[in-house]
């Protein structure tokens, strides 16, 4: 049984639409999928048509992008979370205002960045647009293909790696929804909050004691249900450590592959899976909508 608990479509940063990237998983021999695009709940109809043709269970989800203030070496600052919310209730006012200002401040931002590199580039507002389905959630990645497409940069991951790296002149961070309020109205909709890939891209050196534990009990306190360990960007130092943690707080553990495209990420479905007690477990703790299974 494979279950893959995060992918995304062209309703968000994805490459192919819903019901191709439920075809593709038919061929990828995953047998459940959630469908989890950016801020946006809007693929979830066409998905769910696609994988009861297919023979597919159908998880619906959200990544919803979120802002943390942490502590490190006495000095605060914000990181970006990604949240998994598995089976929210998708007419819920309170998370849908979130949702909505957080497209608008993803557009807001991406036009900012565009215009900083249109002093060194080519790039336009109206080629970044073309690079996304109308009504699709902007990010960084629709500004990768506008590169790619300006023949600056090969492929998405090379701009992440060093035009639009979170280190470079042209970065600029997002200002979004408190990692905590996410989650608070992520359950009020009877939805399962997972963050997305913790600690990803960390170094697989990283000593336990670098970890930000408060942070992450801090964020078990306030209603995170689980950890998305199998991931790729998740190093094996972090993931060990992770794994403890939800141990001894029985957290519900996911995996996944986070895919994009054939032609997105190289992340392929299916190349992490979701334990089938794990998935139960969001079952039965979600209740806003129900799964297609």
């Amino acid at each position: 049984m494979i279950i893959d608990l995060h992918a995304h479509s062209t309703r968000s940063d994805g490459k192919e639409s819903p019901t191709e990237v439920f075809e593709r998983a038919a061929l990828a021999g995953v047998n459940i999928l959630a469908l989890t695009d950016h801020d946006t709940t809007s693929g979830w109809d066409e998905a769910a048509a696609a994988a009861k043709r297919l023979g597919l269970g159908f998880v619906p989800g959200i990544e919803v992008t979120t802002r943390a203030k942490v502590q490190r070496d006495g000095r605060s600052r914000h990181i970006s979370v990604h949240m998994l919310a598995y089976l929210p209730d998708p007419t819920h006012q309170g998370l849908n205002s979130v949702l909505g200002d957080s497209v608008s401040t993803r557009e807001t931002r991406a036009k900012a960045m565009v215009d900083l590199m249109a002093v060194d580039y080519d790039i336009t507002w109206q080629l970044v647009l073309e690079q996304l389905e109308p009504g699709a959630t902007i990010g960084r990645p629709a500004l990768a293909d506008a590169l790619v497409s300006l023949g600056v940069v090969s492929h998405r991951s090379e701009a992440f790696e060093t035009i639009l790296s979170k280190h470079g002149g042209y970065y600029i961070p997002s200002e979004t929804v408190d990692v905590f309020e996410a989650i608070s109205l992520i359950r009020e909709a009877g939805g399962v909050p997972v963050i997305a890939h913790p600690l990803g891209g960390a170094p697989d050196n990283l000593d336990r004691g670098d970890l930000p534990q408060e942070h992450f009990e801090k964020l078990i306190e306030g209603g995170l249900a689980g950890f998305e360990v199998y991931h790729r960007e998740v190093p094996q130092v972090a993931r060990e450590w992770l794994l403890g943690l939800a141990s001894t707080h029985d957290l519900i553990v996911t995996g996944s592959s986070d895919y994009h495209g054939e032609h997105g990420k190289p992340n392929r479905l299916g190349e992490n899976s979701t334990a089938p007690e794990m998935l139960e477990r969001i079952l039965a703790l979600g209740s806003g909508v129900e799964a297609q299974l």
